[in-house]
């Protein structure tokens, strides 16, 4: 949709330096996770705009992306000082690699990909599809919601930030078969997601990617 005013429902810290920020999905609103949405914001340097990818299962009544905290950011430090009620202007949604009702996921995540991952793992869950998440992250986030993904019979690894993911995404394969790939992270997690999907006998070509920058 174009650029409309959003009412944010509530902001929660989620982690180290992270916050989700959920808004009220208003009638004419409709995306699903994975896709992403741009907030903008007025800034002391003028209007400044973001993409933040959905982290919520869904958007029923309200929807929700992950922020992380760069203190010295000009926009994220202002999304962190939102409060219920206020309102913030949101265009989209876009992308092509969401979640579009597939049966069985596995998720590659590194660093904010943790979002979409636990809003895809949630809504493949919840249609009793098979789920599996490998994130990468020496200071994970979401951790609840992790849990509560493992505790409901999905697959959940966590690593340091130089593991290697060949093992992990092997694993997750193995325990998921047949399963739709998304990958989901910054450049330089891609490529070694990317090489570890081959190398663990996935195919990379069919994978669902999303490069963060």
């Amino acid at each position: 949709m174009d650029r409309t005013p959003f009412t944010v429902a509530s902001v929660e810290s989620v982690g180290p330096d992270s916050i989700a920020v959920a808004f009220e999905t208003p009638p004419s609103f409709s995306a699903r996770p994975g896709q992403f949405v741009k907030l903008t914001l007025d800034t002391e340097e003028g209007e400044q705009s973001r993409f933040y990818t959905i982290s919520s299962p869904d958007v029923a009544d309200t929807f929700e992306v992950t922020v992380g905290i760069d203190p010295d950011g000009a926009v994220a430090p202002l999304l962190a000082d939102l409060k219920p009620g206020d309102s913030v202007p949101v265009t989209g949604p876009f992308g092509d690699a969401y979640y579009e009702g597939e049966t069985d996921v596995v998720v590659l995540a590194g660093g904010p990909g943790v979002g979409p991952a636990v809003g895809i793992g949630e809504r493949a869950v919840a249609a009793d599809h098979a789920a599996a998440i490998v994130y990468r992250d020496d200071d994970p986030i979401h951790r609840d919601r992790l849990e509560r993904l493992s505790e409901s019979g999905a697959f959940v690894r966590i690593v340091e930030a130089n593991a290697d993911l060949t093992d992990p995404t092997a694993a997750a394969l193995a325990a998921v078969e047949d399963a739709q790939v998304f990958v989901y992270g910054f450049a330089d997690f891609l490529d070694v997601a990317m090489d570890a999907l081959e190398a663990a006998g996935g195919d990379a070509e069919a994978a669902k990617v999303e490069n963060f920058g």
